[in-house]
């Protein structure tokens, strides 16, 4: 059996895919290049080949394709980001069909994840614990508005479009009139904002209001901003990979700034602590709900979830779930689990040798 993966030829993901391959006694497979897919070449894929989507990654000419020219460390473009996407998925979906493939991740299940609204809908009326959202929100004052009908002083403000913590704020606001807004988005040189591997603090109301008007045309998401678990004083969250419905790996990531990102600072926490704190039930119960996120994709053969751990331990909440949420170099899988022993990329592949395919 062959594989054909839509990636960047020589990303670490098509890297490291391609090892999984190796060690997995199956050829290197063919990679297409994101550039070629955007730029409207024909989509080449073999007859009967399994065919897996990955992420553009960082790839400069991938992103001019999908955003328009620009500097790539820029805030904002999800919304044209995420029509040049979605129309390249529809071609790769027919070229695959064409083909014979058997894909191992369903291109409408990828196009919701890459929605934040579209995937919180879609958890939430499969019963998914998930936070509290924000309807209708298009600028700052009704994001004002909002939280004063609702009541929360502390939310999340994410593009609906965004990944990797690109242009996500947390915000908190007091009935003194004191706001903060953290964030990783900062000014450019020429006007705009530009990702930073620094996250900062705006504390003035212009300022805020400034960075959610610029991220508002692209479509926002807002949610309740879940008061997080921590350990060693440090708040934390969960990546857990799902892989053929089951949950294989798990990664702690901590922080002591609302934003867990490892790129942005954050440290891989300690699993087995997390599982005491939350004892045996609790931990079923969280990778339970893991699973229950990634049922709500039954065309995707691996999902990534993030999991909130609420204060005290009790509760859980999936955040968000990622298509493309596997790349934790050296993390292996949970013991006594289906992947104890192997990284993400062996499991995964694997699992499509063994049949284990998406519906």
């Amino acid at each position: 059996m062959t594989f054909t993966v839509i990636g960047t030829p020589g990303d670490r993901r098509t890297e490291l895919f391609a090892a999984a391959c190796r060690s997995a006694g199956a050829d290197a497979p063919t990679v297409v290049p994101w550039s070629d897919v955007l730029r409207g070449g024909a989509v080449r894929v073999e007859p009967g080949t399994m065919l897996r989507i990955d992420s553009p990654g960082e790839d400069p000419e991938a992103d001019a394709l999908l955003r328009g020219e620009g500097d790539p460390s820029r805030v904002g473009g999800g919304a044209r980001w995420y029509r040049t996407f979605t129309a390249a998925l529809g071609r790769i979906a027919c070229a695959g069909a064409r083909a014979g493939g058997r894909a191992l991740n369903d291109v409408g299940d990828i196009a919701v994840m890459f929605d934040k609204r579209l995937c919180h809908a879609r958890l939430q009326s499969a019963g998914v614990p998930v936070p509290g959202a924000l309807p209708d929100v298009d600028g700052y004052a009704a994001l004002r508005e909002r939280m004063e009908c609702t009541g929360f002083r502390r939310v999340f403000v994410k593009p609906a479009h965004g990944s990797s913590a690109s242009g996500v704020i947390a915000l908190q606001t007091a009935p003194n009139g004191r706001i903060k807004a953290v964030t990783s988005a900062a000014p450019g040189p020429g006007g705009g904002y530009v990702n930073s591997l620094r996250v900062r603090a705006y504390e003035s109301e212009p300022e805020v209001a400034a960075l959610i008007g610029a991220l508002a045309p692209d479509g926002l998401h807002v949610e309740r901003w879940v008061p997080k678990a921590a350990l060693n004083g440090r708040s934390l969250d969960l990546r857990v990979v799902v892989i053929a419905g089951e949950p294989t790996h798990a990664v702690v990531r901590t922080s002591r700034s609302p934003m867990t990102n490892l790129h942005l600072g954050g440290a891989r926490g300690d699993l087995g602590a997390v599982r005491a704190a939350l004892g045996e039930r609790g931990w079923r119960g969280a990778l339970d709900a893991c699973a229950r996120a990634a049922a709500c994709f039954p065309g995707s053969l691996m999902v990534g979830v993030d999991l909130l751990v609420e204060t005290g331990w009790r509760r859980v909440a999936v955040g968000e779930v990622n298509a493309f949420g596997d790349l934790l170099p050296g993390l292996t899988g949970l013991p006594g689990g289906a992947a104890e022993g192997l990284d993400t990329y062996t499991a995964q592949v694997r699992a499509a040798l063994s049949e284990k395919l998406p519906a």
